[in-house]
This record gives C-alpha cells, sequence and structure tokens, in this order.
C-alpha cells in the first residue's frame, strides 16, 4: 500500500529496504529513531536523499506534559549537531497561517528569538548578554497561493542578501500511522519539500540548492482518510474515490503546544547559554 508520508521512519517501515541503510534508536523523553542513509541510490525505495532522519516519538503534543521542560531540551540536543557551531542562522516557517493544519510553521515563528539586530541596535547599552546572542533572523513568508512566489524562491533571495550559515526550515508534516498524528517530531538534515506529504510538490529547499546546511523540522499534523481506511480494513481502496486529508478534532490545541515546544527547541539549540527559564521568560 502506497502511503503518504513525510516521515521517513514511516517509509522505511512501508518498503523494508536495508542496503545503505542504518537506524539507531536511543532517547529519555521521547522514543528517537535515527535513520542514516548513506547515498541517494540506497534512499530511493524510501523517497529520500542522502543524510540523516530524527524522528522524535512521544505522546499527544496538544496535551501539557509533565516531562515537557525536558521534551523541550532533548529536542535541543538533537537538533544543535546538525547546526554550525557559529554565524547568524535563518529559522523559516512555511505553510498558511489561515489553515489550522499548515499553521505549524508561521506559528512557530511567533515563539522564535530574532537576535540578528541585537548587536546594532543595543550598541549604546549595557546589555551584554543580549548583545553576545547567537543572531537569528526568522520568516514566515506565506505560501505560493497567497504570494505567487514559492517558498524556495523568497528563502533563497534573504539568503542572498542576510547570507546565514544555515537554515531551519519548519513545516506541517503528513503521516501514515494514526499513532503518530500529533505525537512525533521529525529533525532531518536534508532539507524539505513542502506539501510533498499531500502531494502539492513545491521547490524543495535544500543544502545543494541553498549552498549552506537546511534542516527540516516539522510535525504530522495531517493523515490521508484511505490510509485510515487501509490501515483499520486492511482492503486496498479504490483509487476511483477522492482522496481526503484529516486532521486531529483539537488541532487548535495541538498546533499552538507543537509551535510552542518547536519554538522551545530552536531557541535553546541556537542559544546554549540560555536555559528553559530564560527562553520561557523571553517568549512570554
Amino acid at each position: 500500500m502506497n502511503y503518504r508520508t513525510d516521515l521517513a521512519l514511516e517509509s522505511l517501515a512501508q518498503t523494508h529496504a536495508t542496503s545503505g541503510i542504518t537506524e539507531h534508536k536511543r532517547g529519555r523523553h521521547f522514543r528517537i529513531t535515527e535513520i542514516h542513509i548513506a547515498d541517494d541510490e540506497s534512499g530511493k525505495p524510501l523517497g529520500k536523499g542522502k543524510g540523516r532522519y530524527i524522528t522524535l516519538e512521544g505522546q499527544s503534543l496538544s496535551r501539557f506534559s509533565d516531562d515537557y521542560e525536558n521534551m523541550a531540551v532533548e529536542l535541543a540536543e538533537e537538533l544543535s549537531p546538525l547546526l554550525p557551531r557559529e554565524g547568524c542562522v535563518l529559522v523559516a516557517g512555511l505553510g498558511n497561517q489561515d489553515i489550522t493544519p499548515d499553521a505549524l510553521g508561521p506559528r512557530t515563528m511567533a515563539g522564535v528569538l530574532a537576535t540578528r539586530h541585537l548587536k546594532r541596535e543595543l550598541a549604546q547599552e549595557d546589555e551584554e548578554f543580549l548583545k553576545n546572542l547567537r543572531p537569528v533572523s526568522a520568516i514566515a513568508g506565506g505560501v505560493l497561493g497567497q504570494t505567487g512566489i514559492e517558498s524556495a524562491e523568497l528563502l533563497q533571495a534573504v539568503c542572498d542578501k542576510i547570507k546565514p550559515c544555515a537554515v531551519i526550515a519548519v513545516d506541517a508534516l503528513a503521516c501514515s500511522s494514526l499513532e503518530r498524528l500529533g505525537t512525533t517530531v521529525q529533525i532531518s538534515d536534508t532539507g524539505i519539500a513542502p506539501g510533498s506529504g499531500v502531494a502539492n510538490h513545491r521547490l524543495a529547499l535544500t543544502s545543494e540548492s541553498f549552498g549552506i546546511p537546511v534542516i527540516g523540522l516539522g510535525v504530522p499534523t495531517v493523515i490521508g482518510m484511505r490510509t485510515i481506511a487501509e490501515d483499520l480494513t486492511g482492503f486496498r481502496a479504490k483509487q476511483s474515490r477522492p482522496d481526503m486529508m484529516v486532521t486531529p478534532r483539537d488541532v487548535d490545541r495541538l498546533i499552538s503546544q507543537a509551535a510552542h515546544l518547536l519554538a522551545c527547541g530552536i531557541n535553546l539549540a541556537l542559544h546554549p547559554q540560555m536555559d528553559y527559564a530564560d527562553v520561557c521568560a523571553f517568549m512570554a
């Protein structure tokens, strides 16, 4: 069964490919699976390129957890090694702010600490802590249907201007398992292809096209109705039947909570001199 999914973990389970692919499990507060694809040829059965795909599985992100701080810290620990140690980072929120299941990227940007301007703005102030924060820029530019501009085109223009050392692209994902819907975070160093999980293909954001590391970060917020039917019944749905994308009934809370968690993890990864309490104080 050819399920739509953005998750490398699910693609691997569907194809059972092994050549050139290694899998490593770890984690304390998440169940973490890291898949490493040695080359593009090995990744073809999965529809994935060469690189690392890190999946963090936990409980529903729409519910506040007593373990929330530890989850944010562990997310930061997984994200941090994929980023250059110094230099400006551009964090990009992909998706449509006006469509709730697709609003994860823009909502995450609302919590990301934009600091690139601080050194100049605070030049005359005695705010050494703020001036010494890593330069970070954040952008949520909308989608092609709203702007007439591909996200990759917009971000490439911004990168040409501000010269970041890396891009973190945050987007809502699709999954093929109800258990992973709204419970999973995927990080990859291969970039991101906006809308690929819902067959809405746009220009991909990759390290090859940008010339700098592009880190993809997302949470699955939708699943195909045909996927659900086939999973529950074991029978292949008629291809003539239209498919629909299904989202959890508490999607508003899911997007709010997941966006806050991702923003916390990004901030902690980019500003290691800050702890969870510091980050939350600046995000409030």
